[in-house]
C-alpha cells in the first residue's frame, strides 16, 4: 500500500486551510454532512454521518509517511474512520483513505450556546466554489443537514482559526444561499 489519504468534506476542501500534498476532487458514498456540536468544542461544526443513499463531494489529499499527527491534532474532536471502499477518486486502487467523523452519540444539535461560525462556513464554501464551482457549492448546501442551527456572524473578528478572506462574489454567494435557506444568522457580540 502507498501512503494513506484523507477525505475532507468541510474546511479541508479549501486548499488554503492546509498544505497536504496531492489533493484531488473525490466523492464519499454512504455518508451525509450535518451541522453538529460536541462538548469537546465551543462551537458547532460539520461532521459526516452514515446515510446509505447519499454521496457527498470533497477532496482527498496525501498523508506523507503515514504521519497522521498534524491532521489528528487539527481534527481532534473527530474519530478517524477507514473509508477506502466508499471513496470515488481518480487515483485508482492501492491507497487507503480515512474520513474524520464524530461518533454517534457524541454529538448534538447546534444551539445558541454552540452556534456555527460564519467564518467557518465561509472557508468551507470558498473551497467548494474554487474546486467545484457554483453548482458544486450548491450541492454542498443540498447535501448538508442542520441549516436550522443558529449561525454567528463573526466575519468582522473571525473566531475560526483557519478563516479565509472571501472575494466579494464569494461572500455574496454564501449570503444568498443562507437567505434562500432562511438560516438564522446572528450578530456577534
Amino acid at each position: 500500500m502507498r501512503d494513506p489519504y484523507f477525505f475532507g468534506y468541510g474546511s479541508l476542501v479549501n486548499r488554503a486551510t492546509h498544505d497536504f500534498p496531492n489533493p484531488h476532487r473525490a466523492q464519499l458514498r454512504g455518508w451525509r454532512r450535518v451541522w453538529r456540536h460536541t462538548d469537546l468544542r465551543p462551537v458547532a461544526f460539520l461532521t459526516a454521518v452514515p446515510d446509505a443513499g447519499s454521496v457527498i463531494d470533497g477532496m482527498i489529499a496525501h498523508v506523507p509517511g503515514n504521519d497522521w499527527r498534524a491532521l489528528d491534532q487539527r481534527e481532534w474532536a473527530y474519530d478517524r474512520v477507514p473509508a477506502t471502499g466508499a471513496v470515488i477518486h481518480p487515483l485508482g486502487a492501492g491507497i487507503e483513505i480515512a474520513v474524520y467523523a464524530v461518533a454517534a452519540g457524541r454529538h448534538g444539535t447546534p444551539s445558541e450556546r454552540y452556534p456555527v461560525l460564519l467564518s467557518y462556513l465561509d472557508a468551507v464554501v470558498q473551497g467548494y466554489l474554487r474546486e467545484y464551482g457554483e453548482a458544486g457549492a450548491d450541492r454542498f448546501f443540498a447535501t448538508t443537514d442542520g441549516w436550522e442551527a443558529p449561525f454567528l456572524n463573526d466575519r468582522a473578528a473571525p473566531r475560526y482559526p483557519r478563516h479565509q478572506q472571501l472575494a466579494p462574489d464569494e461572500t455574496a454567494f454564501v449570503d444568498d444561499r443562507l437567505a434562500r435557506l432562511a438560516v438564522d444568522v446572528r450578530p456577534a457580540e
